[in-house]
């Protein structure tokens, strides 16, 4: 039988499966309770959080580059147990905020921690996954993260029944707690070494860095506009559920934990083959099929009576879920694949910077298109979805191409 855990064996993987599950239970009781501190507890309005927290996600997208260079220079492994103190200092400072300038005071430091600390991960994961286990690694912390998210969620839901000034207190201090015990559970991995270690070659830095490598970026541009998947279902799809198929509020709730039970269940089975860039640019291109072939399901639901509405927002939630973890898999692969081996932190930060832009944008214009666009809506998005997965694979020989070959050395030298 094969393992029900989304927890790997023991080993230097399992321990940072267990950072990142207690570090994703406080991003659990944020995601869930955080905006209603800032509103219910704070006072703050809906518009100046939303605003705020909108202008510090884009600020914070700055970091991703520079910190995710500093890990290919320095022990990824201290390097996110320092930034994840940082981020429970910014976490504990919302107990001071009481006005919008001090909510952004805390607000954007607290968005460049955990931008820079994205790239600073990835770094870490290729360090500990090594270039064959990395797309593995990847996909089962994916699948603890989703684990512990709900499990924070779940625990902030007590906050929110009690709606209470001290629960919200309790809330903001527990999601605090968690960065230090994920720094501490760091500590116990063994020190990773410098990707800036590595033996480099001409050429090894191209282009004076990712975000003058063209190449590099037009692979993470069509992954880009396939990640906004995550905000077409945390956002999109809830909305669509509740305004256009007529169903109730709680099968929101289902329809997202589907979604968290397939991922637990199958992110690292879907992940298999996509640890070099070229079966990975494969892998997004049925990603970007399968996620364009779930859009007339989601679609269709707009004009069916409730009950099979619901059957089938589950169904095309499922469909949408493989494209999703196909996709997580591929852009790791291709995003680890194409980088040079002694930058792989900064090449992971500008991946993570023309996603976070990609999203950050689709909020409002996937919003636009479906809600305001219905089913007609639903199928353009289908056809930018799949162009995108179409494109990978040219994209990313046109990359593969452009790495530099390595040194050739005398006969006899070892390597």
């Amino acid at each position: 039988m094969g393992r029900v855990s989304p927890l790997p064996p023991p080993g230097p993987l399992r321990t940072l499966a267990y950072a990142t599950l207690v570090n994703t239970v406080g991003a659990g009781l944020w995601l869930a309770g955080g905006a209603l501190y800032l509103t219910r507890d704070v006072g703050l309005s809906a518009t100046s959080v939303g605003a705020g927290l909108t202008v510090a996600g884009l600020v914070g997208l700055s970091a991703s580059v520079p910190l995710g260079g500093l890990a290919d220079r320095w022990d990824p492994r201290t390097l996110r147990a320092v930034l994840q103190v940082g981020q429970a200092v910014a976490a504990l400072a919302y107990l001071l905020v009481g006005s919008f300038p001090a909510f952004l005071a805390v607000a954007v430091p607290e968005a460049l921690l955990a931008a820079g600390n994205l790239a600073v991960r990835a770094a870490l994961v290729a360090a500990v996954g090594g270039p064959d286990g990395r797309v593995h690694a990847f996909a089962t912390l994916r699948a603890v993260a989703n684990l512990g998210i709900t499990v924070g969620t779940a625990l902030a839901g007590i906050a929110l029944a009690v709606d209470t000034h001290r629960a919200y207190q309790v809330l903001v201090v527990g999601n605090a707690a968690t960065y230090l015990l994920s720094a501490a559970l760091l500590l116990r991995l063994p020190p990773q070494p410098a990707a800036a270690g590595t033996r480099r070659t001409p050429g090894t830095l191209r282009r004076g860095g990712p975000l003058r490598d063209g190449r590099f970026l037009a692979v993470s541009g069509a992954s880009a506009v396939l990640s906004t998947h995550v905000t077409v279902l945390v956002l999109v799809v809830p909305l669509w559920t509740v305004d256009r198929a007529g169903a109730p509020p709680p099968v929101v709730s289902a329809v997202l934990l589907a979604n968290t039970v397939l991922t637990v269940l199958l992110a690292v089975r879907l992940s298999r083959g996509a640890e070099r860039a070229a079966p990975a640019a494969r892998k997004l291109r049925r990603a970007g099929l399968v996620l364009a072939a779930a859009t007339p399901l989601y679609a269709v639901t707009g004009v069916l009576p409730v009950l099979p509405a619901v059957v089938l927002l589950l169904g095309a939630t499922a469909v949408w879920t493989v494209g999703d973890l196909w996709h997580g898999a591929a852009g790791a692969g291709l995003a680890y694949d194409l980088a040079p081996p002694d930058a792989i932190g900064a090449y992971q930060g500008a991946d993570g910077l023309v996603a976070g832009l990609a999203q950050a944008l689709g909020r409002g214009l996937l919003t636009l298109l479906v809600l305001g666009g219905g089913p007609v809506g639903w199928l353009v998005l289908g056809g930018i979805f799949a162009a995108a997965g179409l494109a990978a694979p040219a994209l990313a020989r046109r990359a593969i191409a452009d790495r530099p070959v390595p040194e050739a050395r005398p006969a006899g030298v070892p390597g």
